[in-house]
């Protein structure tokens, strides 16, 4: 009999109870969920696991959240934490082994290492970036606007391995959330960071992506009729900061910036420009497909290499009005003006043609 993660899942959750007696010991039954401290069994009420409930969706059985932390996920999840597991296929052993399968019998050389699935799993164990190395990292780069980041989590110790053969380390990491249009995370991609948080760490390959990210992107804001898209998560975060409210999309690569998945509802594209070859070929290959279906695109050019290289050698008012002389009037007055001075709502009342206006 062969059985593969979602229905070992499914099989923990049959079972939720018992997985908690077992690995969360110190906590107990309250009505319909067992509470603990946290995902190490330490005494406490903060993590909170369904007991009872459908075999998938919401309310299901095994699901979890930890009230003081954010995380949350299934009973595959909460083993891998509270054993301090790393690698998906010693987690789906371990179930194995809590079931009293043989380990033969799960599908775990049938879980592609990288897929979506293993994706969702890393950023559910992952934790918000407030107060952690991660933010620590994105303020050293200029990036202060960090409100509003649900893409964003961090997880203290991510596996790495620089190939195959290599022994594994474990690296603090910024974990950004790949989604679809639908915002189903299809992927991630792992920043690894050095402890202080000062810098990446000093790896071959700092930064790596994992499941499906062709069309697809990191997101912040909800799309409607304007979105600015570019590569990199720094570079578009950089934007963020002077257009907080301005819908954007991080394609990770000039390859898939160029076959980025645009939305229905969308009439105008600002494609993000990085200052080298792959990035002018992606403009131009974005902005034409963006044409063929009626969406204007239009180019924003940052003075040096990317938006982050300006932010940090010119400060955000330099950006910003860099940013003024090429966004659309209309977009200036509802994305770039300052909400502070009240300019905002007199830009919107202009805009209206609003006659309290004298």
């Amino acid at each position: 009999m062969t059985t593969d993660a979602s229905e070992l899942a499914q099989r923990l959750a049959q079972n939720a109870e018992a997985v908690c007696r077992y690995y969360l010991s110190n906590g107990r039954k309250q009505g319909g969920y067992w509470q603990v401290g946290n995902t190490q069994n330490e005494p406490g009420r903060s993590l909170f696991v369904r007991l009872h409930g459908p075999s998938r969706g919401k309310g299901a059985a095994g699901k979890w959240t930890d009230a003081a932390t954010g995380q949350h996920g299934d009973l595959l999840d909460l083993i891998a934490l509270n054993r301090g597991i790393d690698r998906f296929r010693d987690v789906l052993d371990e179930a194995c082994a809590f079931l009293s399968l043989p380990r033969s019998s799960s599908s775990c050389s049938r879980v592609r290492r990288g897929s979506p699935q293993s994706a969702r799993r890393l950023f559910a164990i992952s934790v918000p970036v407030a107060g952690t190395v991660a933010e620590t990292y994105l303020r050293a780069r200029g990036i202060t606007q960090l409100s509003g980041l649900s893409a964003l989590r961090f997880h203290p110790k991510c596996y790495y391995r620089a190939d195959r053969d290599a022994p594994t380390e474990l690296w603090p990491a910024l974990i950004a959330a790949v989604t679809d249009n639908a915002g189903t995370v299809t992927g991630v991609q792992r920043t690894w960071l050095d402890a202080s948080g000062a810098s990446k760490a000093p790896l071959a390959t700092p930064r790596r992506a994992i499941g499906d990210l062709l069309g697809n992107a990191v997101r912040f804001g909800t799309v409607d009729d304007v979105l600015a898209a570019g590569e990199g998560i720094e570079t578009i975060l950089s934007l963020r900061c002077a257009m907080p409210d301005m819908p954007m999309a991080a394609a990770l690569s000039a390859n898939h910036l160029a076959d980025l998945f645009l939305p229905a509802s969308l009439r105008t594209l600002y494609v993000v420009r990085d200052r080298d070859r792959a990035g002018e070929i992606a403009i131009a290959k974005l902005s034409e497909r963006a044409g063929q279906i009626g969406i204007e695109a239009y180019a924003l050019s940052p003075v040096l290499g990317d938006f982050n290289d300006d932010l940090r050698a010119f400060g955000l008012e330099r950006l910003r009005d860099n940013l003024r002389g090429q966004l659309m009037p209309e977009h200036v007055a509802r994305f770039l003006t300052s909400r502070r001075s009240g300019d905002w709502q007199m830009a919107r009342l202009i805009l209206r043609g609003d006659r309290r206006i004298s």
